[in-house]
């Protein structure tokens, strides 16, 4: 692990959790910060874009996620699938409700095709809040792993500080398309660049705060982290399926779209099996 600066190891996990967190809301800014420099960002690009950050949300959920909260529950001598399968599913549902209960607009769709509660909040609020809900597993997800190799409670390793930098990372460059996706369809439809930008951006500024919650729950409840690792799967797996592939489909661009989930597969499965 000698590519990661000897004090990173010293910080405070909360610390550390609330680092990745930034970084990756800072990846998400980059990409918003598109609308500066053009707005004509070709639909078939932001349609790979997406898939692409559904292809890296699906290897994290498996490789940083997933197997992980298998192999620690079977070296504490449980079962391994049942923390696995329920935190899963109860991600997914966590999901669920924000979708029902929060008023929320995927890309590319008009406002009256707007999800949740019966609202006048503007397209772009609603923009936002769809992107910003869907962020809240991947703050989860970096602050959970953080958390849970920083106080030492996995006895198999396989949550290291290395994994969740990966991960942090792998989050950060697919953060990039998100960020792009909110700001340039805004951009195009008349709002300001400062605005666009400032929407753009704003999507992410949920995960700092969500990862440093994720690292405060494996501390201080050390028993939840596979439970909590495999909640963070879960909904984002539900996001994927529910937003971005459908979304980076809904233009015809579906050979580019999926081509771009497969790119984004490999790149974040390469990131975990490398530096995790």
């Amino acid at each position: 692990m000698g590519w990661i600066p000897e004090w990173f190891f010293d910080l405070n996990p909360l610390l550390q959790a609330l680092i990745g967190g930034l970084f990756t809301w800072g990846m998400t800014s980059v990409g918003a910060a598109v609308v500066f420099f053009t707005k004509n960002v070709s639909q078939k690009v932001l349609d790979s874009m997406l898939g692409f950050a559904a292809g890296v949300m699906i290897a994290a959920s498996v490789w940083s996620l997933i197997i992980p909260s298998i192999e620690m529950t079977e070296a504490m001598g449980g079962i391994g699938w049942v923390p696995a399968a329920s935190g899963f599913l109860v991600g997914g549902l966590f999901l669920r409700v924000c979708d029902a209960f929060l008023p929320h607009l995927h890309i590319g769709l008009p406002k009256s095709q707007a999800e949740g509660p019966s609202t006048s909040w503007r397209r772009s609020t609603l923009l936002v809040l769809a992107i910003t809900i869907h962020n809240i597993p991947e703050g989860l997800a970096i602050g959970v792993l953080f958390g849970g190799a920083a106080v030492g409670i996995d006895p198999t390793g396989t949550a290291t500080i290395a994994g969740a930098i990966a991960l942090a990372i792998g989050i950060g460059i697919q953060n990039l398309p998100e960020g792009t996706a909110v700001s340039v369809p805004l951009r195009r439809e008349g709002v300001g660049v400062g605005k666009s930008f400032y929407y753009g951006q704003l999507s992410g500024a949920v995960e700092p705060v969500f990862a440093v919650t994720g690292a405060l729950a494996v501390i201080y409840v050390q028993p939840v982290l596979p439970f909590a690792l495999a909640f963070a799967a879960g909904a984002m797996i539900y996001v994927v399926v529910e937003e971005l592939i459908p979304e980076s489909q809904h233009h015809g661009n579906t050979d580019l779209a999926t081509l771009g989930t497969m790119v984004g597969f490999v790149i974040m499965m390469t990131l975990d099996v490398a530096l995790g």
